[in-house]
């Protein structure tokens, strides 16, 4: 009998190896050799059946200590330790294979090309199922979406077949068990330790068959239908804002509930007003000497109101006006947010001669230094 091979070598591990690297390459080998996929070849199944004993014992955090220190005599006698069953890694195979990206099932449907399973059991055949959702992308402009507003949405849905109630059958017709199937809605192939199951392509899950198809919805229960429905956008709403409209997605199959409509709110931007949270921002251009000397101005709010703005003296470009309650309504409060203005000190690019004048007669009383000190940053407005 030839001497067994060290266990991290079988697997083509480190002893350093973690966990998630013996599974990963318990996982390669086990696709690479198993049984099912060479069929009649013993020298596979003897290396399936090696890993899987390598691996039964690595990934066991009692006897992998053990094994470590004393080697195969070790677990002469252990439980399960170093023998040929399959027990434990058989009984992990959903975690082993669930890890990494994927199911078990997604890694043998590559090889087999259907949904797998375990030992014998097996699936019942289709209920009532929800119908699907749907999705609407509804752009809305920025007003609307501070103040609120209505719109008409039409969208395509599945509804139940008005011909035959959604039983997908025409009248006199009968549903019979399907031969494909008998009556499961799966079908199985392979044999061995491991089964595939497949929905059958007979009856697509259902377990029955229709003898007579209704003609308006070829026996599926359900037509597309177009529909119009208006929507209400509350006050305040954000881009990406997402709106529920229960009940009026794809119709269920089998007496199931219908799904819902999502609809996604897109806002359009502003030329003039920015939005953050419940605040709204906006800039406003004045003079040299309105900033210098202060005034009140007039500006008109996005909803077209006008608001009186005071300029105190002083005031330097790039500060920020607040007007309190003018801003995005506040869901449930009565309340608003509010509206910062911000201030634009436009110095001219074109002067008149006696503009010219009386900026020179400013510049002689005011007399700056010619030799200007810099400003702490920190200090700046």
């Amino acid at each position: 009998m030839a001497a067994k091979r060290d266990y991290y070598e079988v697997l083509g591990v480190e002893k350093s190896a973690d966990q998630d690297a013996i599974k990963k390459a318990y996982r390669k080998l086990a696709i690479k050799y198993h049984p099912d996929r060479n069929p009649g070849d013993k020298e596979a199944e003897e290396k399936f059946r090696e890993a899987t004993e390598a691996y039964e014992v690595l990934s066991d955090e009692k006897k992998r200590p053990i094994y470590d220190q004393y080697g195969f005599a070790g677990l002469d006698g252990a439980a399960g330790g170093g023998g040929a069953g399959y027990s434990h890694a058989f009984h992990d195979f959903s975690d082993l294979f669930g890890g990494a990206g994927g199911g078990f099932s997604d890694i043998f449907d590559s090889i087999f090309g259907g949904g797998f399973s375990g030992g014998s059991s097996s699936r019942s055949r289709r209920g009532p199922a929800s119908g699907a959702s749907l999705r609407y992308d509804l752009h809305i402009k920025f007003k609307d979406a501070v103040y609120g507003t209505e719109a008409d949405i039409s969208f395509k849905h599945n509804e139940v077949c008005s011909s035959c109630n959604g039983s997908g059958g025409a009248a006199g017709s009968s549903r019979k068990t399907c031969p494909t199937c008998n009556g499961m809605g799966q079908v199985r192939q392979g044999n061995g330790f491991f089964s595939i199951q497949q929905t059958c392509p007979k009856c697509g899950g259902h377990g029955t068959v229709i003898d007579k198809p209704c003609a308006t919805c070829r026996g599926s229960g359900l037509v597309e239908k177009s529909k119009t429905v208006s929507l209400k956008i509350p006050a305040g709403v954000d881009d990406g804002k997402r709106l529920v409209l229960r009940g009026l997605g794809d119709a269920g199959e089998n007496g199931g509930p219908a799904g819902d409509l999502v609809v996604v709110l897109h806002v359009d931007s502003h030329p003039l007003f920015e939005r953050e949270g419940s605040d709204l921002y906006c800039a406003v251009p004045i003079s040299i000497a309105q900033a210098a000397l202060g005034c009140e101005i007039s500006i008109s709010a996005l909803d077209g109101k006008k608001i009186a703005i005071k300029i105190p003296e002083g005031t330097s470009s790039g500060k920020l006006l607040r007007i309190k309650g003018e801003g995005v309504p506040l869901s449930g409060s009565g309340r608003k947010g509010d509206l910062y203005v911000k201030v634009i000190v436009k110095t001219p690019s074109r002067l008149s001669s006696k503009q010219k004048d009386l900026l020179k007669q400013y510049l002689e009383l005011e007399n700056p230094p010619k030799e200007a000190e810099l400003i702490n940053l920190s200090k700046l407005e």
